[in-house]
């Protein structure tokens, strides 16, 4: 029985991201899938949040846009079907980008094989055990496999949650049913500064945005490669297996709009009934924990669902490849749990707050004229960036996720891509650089003019800045200090 240091059970979105972490901090994870191919189905459009800024430093964002510009923030999005027009604030955190899940997947899972990942697709977990020295986990095909730790980066139905012993309490309801579809345009059905969509006898619904009628709620979306996207959700029960055809796609769209469907071609996509909120009692048990959907499934409104998980996968892999290399302190695995879990709380509120808000009926329109007129107040506007972006959650000993700054000219995205914890010290005299040499196995030192001295650590929240402490923060963070200047965890790469 071969035995790793870390086995990843999921290859989707999160599962990938966590094994790319682990690998470029010196640490070669076994990724177990149990699909035999990688999925093609339509799912998640875009990514919102701090995680786009991220990937963009980790060099990956270009690899899924194509292109080599640096993320700018949206100046427009949304908030229960209200429009937020974020442009109006100073320090805009809300940063977007549309690119298909299936695209992310393909680019992380070819980031995780560059870095020396091992990838086995076909292989579902049927039984797990665990002691104090590590992990056995059985496939279907009766192979055992022994880690030190393992991920649950398994969905929403996880396999290893559920073996784990690990809760899953929330709340599932049948209220909604939503519909969505690829459609075809008539050739002037689009404005032509605006792109939004015009509808004979209703008006325009505005691209990429949510609009809340009375009987229901539609979005239009037409993505840069071509596709148009237009879902329909409304008051309903679950009418059966049968499959969503476009005669009931259209049908959806003229009860909720009021005037019939003006698509002269819908090619049927998928039928949800419902919704599922859940938050795992836990994120760790013993040596498994868990990321993504495996700890917390929500409403898609909003489309948090990539940022939140994959940045479970980033807090949790740095701190991982420190307990493998043997220099993370003491408690630093149970900060994953006490840093994410708020993190996926605070989403898993928002979004149940605005599935209430979208809800049909004359009362919600009551509430919605009342909460419309308090988003009205800058504050409250800030306040829901940073609520939709995950800024508004800093972690225990953490100040604030770090800005897109420049150290003598150059981006911060050059020094990050290694994933490493890094200094900056702008001081004329380096004493941080300095006073930092004990940790130089394992934290990037970057020195030069401009800005403020900070520590970040590799998933991108400062951890300390300019001042006292610094000792103390690199203790806390990145063990105790040592005068090594060999590899001593600090993975593959140097800054």
């Amino acid at each position: 029985m071969k035995s790793y240091d870390v086995i990843v059970v999921g290859a989707g979105p999160n599962g990938l991201m966590a094994a790319a972490e682990l690998a470029l901090a010196g640490v070669r994870p076994l990724v177990l899938e149990r699909d035999p191919e990688p999925r093609t189905e339509q799912r998640a459009n875009g990514m919102v949040g701090q995680i786009v800024r991220l990937l963009d430093r980790r060099g990956l964002l270009s690899r899924l846009t194509g292109e080599d510009t640096p993320p700018r923030p949206a100046d427009h999005f949304m908030f229960a079907a209200y429009p937020m027009p974020f442009h109006l604030l100073p320090d805009n955190p809300v940063y977007t980008v549309l690119v298909p899940q299936r695209r992310v997947e393909q680019v992380l899972a070819a980031r995780a094989t560059e870095l020396g990942t091992r990838i086995v697709r076909g292989r579902a977990v049927t039984g797990l055990s665990q002691d104090a020295d590590g992990v056995t986990i059985t496939t279907d095909d009766g192979t055992a496999h022994r880690c030190s730790w393992l991920i649950g980066a398994d969905g929403g139905r996880s396999t290893v949650r559920k073996l784990a012993g690990i809760g899953f309490p929330g709340i599932t309801h049948d209220r909604t049913v939503s519909r969505s579809a690829h459609v075809r345009l008539a050739a002037d059905a689009l404005d032509p500064d605006t792109h939004a969509l015009r509808v004979p006898g209703f008006g325009e619904f505005r691209p990429f945005l949510h609009t809340r009628l009375e009987r229901g709620m539609v979005s239009f979306a037409p993505f840069p490669d071509g596709r148009v996207m237009v879902n329909v959700s409304e008051p309903g029960a679950d009418p059966g297996e049968l499959p969503l055809t476009s005669e009931e796609f259209r049908a959806a769209f003229a009860r909720v709009v009021g005037v019939p469907a003006p698509f002269p071609e819908v090619t049927p996509l998928r039928r949800l009934t419902g919704g599922n909120t859940r938050l795992a009692d836990r994120y760790r048990a013993g040596r498994i924990f868990l990321v993504g959907d495996a700890a917390h499934v929500h409403s898609p409104i909003g489309g948090n669902g990539l940022n939140l998980g994959l940045q479970d996968a980033v807090n949790l892999s740095w701190k991982l490849a420190a307990e493998v290399h043997g220099w993370a302190p003491d408690g630093l695995l149970d900060t994953y749990e006490s840093e994410r879990r708020p993190a996926g709380a605070r989403v898993t509120m928002q979004t149940t707050a605005q599935g209430v808000l979208v809800g049909a009926g004359p009362e919600v329109t009551a509430l919605r004229t009342l909460v419309g007129e308090l988003l009205q107040d800058p504050p409250a506007l800030a306040r829901i960036a940073a609520l939709i972006s995950g800024a508004d959650v800093v972690h225990p000993h953490t100040t604030r996720w770090a800005p897109d700054l420049t150290v003598d000219g150059r981006p911060l995205s050059v020094f990050t891509v290694t994933a490493r914890p890094l200094l900056i010290d702008t001081t004329p005299d380096g004493r941080y650089a300095a006073a930092a040499t004990a940790w130089s196995g394992r934290v990037g030192v970057v020195t030069g003019a401009g800005g403020t001295s900070m520590l970040i650590r590799p998933d991108g929240y400062v951890a300390w800045e300019h001042g006292d402490g610094l000792t103390d923060a690199l203790t806390r963070w990145f063990g105790a200090p040592a005068h090594s200047h060999g590899p001593s965890g600090a993975g593959p790469a140097t800054v």
